[in-house]
């Protein structure tokens, strides 16, 4: 069952793991993690999906201590508390840029990074919200393409 957090994301797609069903990790969320990955959604996915009106894949969203560990997510990551999603943009870096480009001028957001993998060359962008009664948003932008 796939329960809807707002029009076009479900809390599901935001914990759903290949690594952690390949392991065998318990990937589930804790109710506050569950809060969180729900303002992600309402506050930047949501309002991107509907400007862009195409789909967006979350390729990672919230992820355990061992499944982080398992595919080399840093110690402190947002993952880690159900405030970061992974972007997948299969390919095509021009969506990509558009997505990161309306996110730093429109949206409120954490971090922004446009990442890339240097031993595929595949892209993403990340994104993180945290809801102001939890802190601030820093809008930090680290542009990981422009660098490499």
């Amino acid at each position: 069952m796939n329960t809807n957090v707002t029009m076009h994301f479900t809390i599901e797609e935001m914990y759903a793991s290949d690594t952690a069903k390949r392991l065998g990790i318990d990937n589930k969320p804790s109710v506050q993690q569950m809060i969180n990955l729900v303002y992600l959604c309402a506050y930047v996915l949501e309002p991107l999906r509907v400007a862009m009106n195409e789909p967006i894949k979350i390729g990672s969203g919230f992820r355990c201590q061992k499944l982080n560990k398992a595919v080399g997510g840093v110690y402190n990551s947002q993952h880690l508390k159900g405030q970061a999603a992974d972007l997948c943009i299969d390919g095509d870096i021009q969506k990509g840029r558009r997505w990161f480009e309306y996110i730093k001028k429109n949206l409120t957001f954490d971090q922004l990074i446009w990442e890339k993998n240097p031993k595929t060359g595949s892209c993403w962008v990340h994104v993180s919200f945290v809801y102001p009664d939890f802190g601030p948003n820093r809008k930090k932008v680290i542009d990981g393409l422009l660098k490499k």
